[in-house]
């Protein structure tokens, strides 16, 4: 049998039971995935997120510690953004290049120096004793960015509403449900089913069945945007509530 290459996200923890569904306890639950879309909401000093090498990066605590400092000014004009092309994916460090002033390896920082980067030439008043420089290490890590995303409809037969959601394509099912909570906190309280077809919760989209057919719609010269799988919610009769 086929094992499913995605798991429910870390932090989870499996229940026997809940009503009439089985699955992951969500007090506990973890988001693993992020879209671009939602990390580029996340675009302002009291709120900063970025991206870079695959990880999303929450770093509105560093933010709130360095409030008024001339170096944060270049972490909160890339807010929201995804900044993989200031890192050398091979070490995951600052890029670096040969300073022509003074001939040695520095940073390479063209927006400007920025927090934990040291000065080009020494100075008095460089205080270096914050331990590892922000971007190393997961600190700040909030998950990983998707690679690629889908665009789905979630339609509820009982109440005849319908939701678009755009999703990680490595998403389990789980962590789509998680998506749905703002608008349908029962979302467990249903069997959910593609094409007739129970869906297993463990599984992607791409596992359970609903392929991704971009590069086709691509091929044939098709406007993919005009057919967006349906995944069908049953009730069951239980009013879960996670």
């Amino acid at each position: 049998m086929k094992q499913p290459e995605t798991q429910v996200a870390d932090g989870a923890r499996a229940v026997p039971r809940r009503g009439l569904v089985g699955g992951p306890d969500f007090e506990f639950f973890r988001r693993r995935y992020f879209t671009p879309a939602e990390v580029a909401q996340h675009n302002a000093p009291e709120d900063l997120w970025v991206s870079y090498l695959g990880s999303v990066y929450d770093l509105t605590p560093l933010a709130r510690k360095y409030k008024g400092d001339l170096l944060l000014k270049p972490i909160v004009e890339v807010a929201g953004q995804d900044i993989s092309h200031w890192f050398d994916p091979k070490t995951r460090d600052i890029r670096k290049h040969v300073d022509p002033l003074t001939g040695t390896l520095r940073y390479r920082t063209p927006r400007g120096r920025f927090l934990h980067v040291p000065p080009q030439l020494p100075r008095s008043d460089w205080a270096n004793d914050f331990g590892k420089p922000w971007w190393q290490g997961v600190r700040y890590e909030v998950g990983r960015l998707s690679a690629k995303t889908r665009n789905i409809r979630i339609i509820n037969t009982l109440t005849a509403q319908e939701h678009a959601l755009e999703v990680g394509a490595q998403e389990s099912m789980w962590e789509i449900l998680h998506r749905c909570l703002p608008f349908n906190a029962h979302a467990a309280s249903y069997t959910w089913k593609y094409e007739g077809k129970k869906l297993n919760m463990d599984y992607t989209l791409e596992e359970n069945g609903i392929r991704d057919e971009d590069e086709e719609f691509d091929y044939l010269n098709m406007d993919g945007t005009l057919y967006t799988p349906a995944i069908l919610l049953y009730f069951n009769d239980d009013l879960t509530e996670l």
